[in-house]
């Protein structure tokens, strides 16, 4: 996704200008500035929005909001409503709630301001995750941004239980910052299924935002998809089913795009017997998708994959498993055709060991950008649950996920190049507990999961942050289970690179006389 605000840009532009204004003033006879390395500052400001958690009233929604460590004057900036140092403002990281809004085809409720969470969940300082508690069906989204030592890497881990009914399910979702273009493979407009888009604004100003629906035979004729406004500090839901009079179809890739402003977009799904959860954006298109962390006890696994290019794409289809990568014996190979989207059932797929998928090009010379997502359920018969994983990029500094539990956490980590070193951190806890970190090396072309790295002394919920040490590129997700009387309810949120750093561009003045 393209998450460069334009703060950055702003900043970096202005020390461009500084820089040239000094080339232009140079004494005489000085020599002209020279180019250095780019330097990486940390992020002064960071936004995120958290779609409404449930319709359901029997709700019960957990956010968590956490700052890894790491950056300069933590202790010093990082208390939230205090006066800085050296005359710097104070560091903040504060939710507040947007406004329902219904949408142009009348797919949605809403108009009017429901209640926020009981207490804000507003981080104080790096390094300890704080939560707060939100219950029943009028819980309203949520905007909301982190400045100073408080913004590099700041993450809301939204977790709702629903227990019964046709929502019933573990929803768990990391809140997403805001963009301009989405991919969502997986969704479904099928009868059995409560797909809705929820569009999030966080800015004070609105957004005008594109929905396109994609199935198997091209794009689905659709209305009251094109323009759809979006207010400042608002959401607006809006139900699939609805946007097409085309025959249901139970795999759809859904595309939004913005005209003007920036939103968060996720779906949530509701299937009326597997359960329910929400689909975040695959990553942004690339010829290779890596979907990591599916569970050991998967009962059925379906890949959701599209090409939005000119080009047919001929993939190959590996699981990457503790031991190895091997082909699946269900399917080795998938083509998929432009503009259209493509699945395929992958029964007995991780046959008791996490695995990932990974796609890439049936011949190298031919690489051809998909996105791409899984829909995995556990359990069986009237006891099963579905999560998603959406195809995700390597982490290149630094990632985290808040909101894990002494039980029912499983990390995993794939590598599908050459071994790789990285460092995992699990948080204090948000009651207490203390930090602990340790070193993972993960086999080139393997998947490694960790069920036991668990703060010392935990007391609530913990973060976990994965820092890349040396070798190849590493993909990772995070499972979370919540047994409910019977039904092995889940969730997987994989690792997206929290871009805590920006690069920024120097030059050195030598002003050494020349000979």
């Amino acid at each position: 996704m393209k998450r460069t605000t334009l703060s950055l840009i702003a900043g970096a532009t202005a020390l461009a200008a500084v820089t040239g204004f000094a080339s232009l003033t140079t004494p005489d006879g000085a020599a002209a500035p020279r180019a250095t390395a780019p330097t990486r500052l940390p992020v002064e400001r960071a936004g995120l929005a958290c779609p409404m958690p449930s319709t359901s009233e029997l709700a019960e929604t957990l956010y968590t909001s956490y700052t890894p460590p790491g950056g300069t004057d933590d202790a010093a900036e990082g208390t939230a409503g205090g006066s800085g140092t050296a005359g710097k403002p104070a560091a903040t990281a504060l939710l507040r709630a947007a406004t329902s809004t219904t949408t142009a085809g009348g797919a949605t409720k809403g108009g009017k301001k429901d209640k926020a969470p009981k207490a804000p969940a507003t981080v104080t300082a790096p390094g300890k995750p704080v939560t707060a508690e939100a219950d029943g069906p009028a819980v309203p989204a949520l905007t909301g941004s982190a400045t100073g030592t408080l913004a590099p890497g700041w993450t809301v881990q939204q977790t709702t239980v629903v227990p019964a009914g046709g929502a019933r399910g573990l929803l768990g979702l990391s809140c997403g910052a805001p963009d301009t273009d989405f991919w969502f493979p997986a969704a479904s407009t099928a009868k059995e299924r409560q797909d809705y888009v929820h569009l999030t604004n966080p800015d004070d100003t609105a957004a005008v935002a594109d929905i396109e629906l994609y199935g198997p035979e091209g794009v689905l004729k659709s209305q009251f998809t094109e323009g759809i406004p979006v207010p400042a500090h608002s959401t607006v839901p809006v139900l699939l089913s609805t946007l097409t009079g085309e025959t249901a179809q139970q795999s759809v890739t859904v595309h939004v795009t913005t005209r003007s402003g920036r939103v968060g977009a996720a779906i949530g799904a509701a299937d009326e017997k597997l359960g329910s959860d929400w689909l975040a954006a695959s990553a942004d298109p690339a010829s290779t998708a890596v979907l990591p962390g599916i569970p050991a006890d998967a009962a059925s696994v379906r890949l959701v994959a599209f090409v939005p290019g000119e080009d047919d794409a001929d993939l190959k289809v590996q699981l990457v498993t503790r031991n190895g990568t091997i082909v699946p014996a269900s399917a080795g190979s998938l083509h998929v055709k432009s503009g259209m989207t493509a699945s395929v059932e992958l029964p007995g797929l991780t046959r008791g060991e996490v695995g990932s998928l990974m796609l890439s090009p049936a011949d190298p010379k031919k690489p051809t950008p998909v996105v791409a997502a899984l829909r995995v359920v556990r359990g069986k018969g009237d006891d099963t649950e579905v999560a998603f994983v959406p195809a995700t990029g390597a982490i290149s500094g630094r990632a985290t996920i808040a909101d894990n539990r002494a039980e029912g956490t499983t990390l995993a980590l794939t590598a599908v190049g050459e071994e790789a070193k990285v460092k995992v951190t699990a948080s204090a806890g948000s009651a207490g507990g203390t930090a602990v970190s340790r070193t993972v090396t993960v086999k080139g072309g393997s998947t490694t999961a960790l069920t036991d790295l668990v703060p010392e002394g935990l007391k609530g919920s913990y973060a976990l942050t994965v820092e890349p040490l040396s070798g190849g590129r590493v993909y990772a997700s995070r499972m979370l289970a919540v047994p409910q009387d019977g039904t092995p309810m889940f969730t997987v949120q994989t690792f997206v690179d929290d871009r805590g750093t920006v690069e920024v561009p120097s030059a050195r003045q030598d002003l050494g006389v020349l000979d």
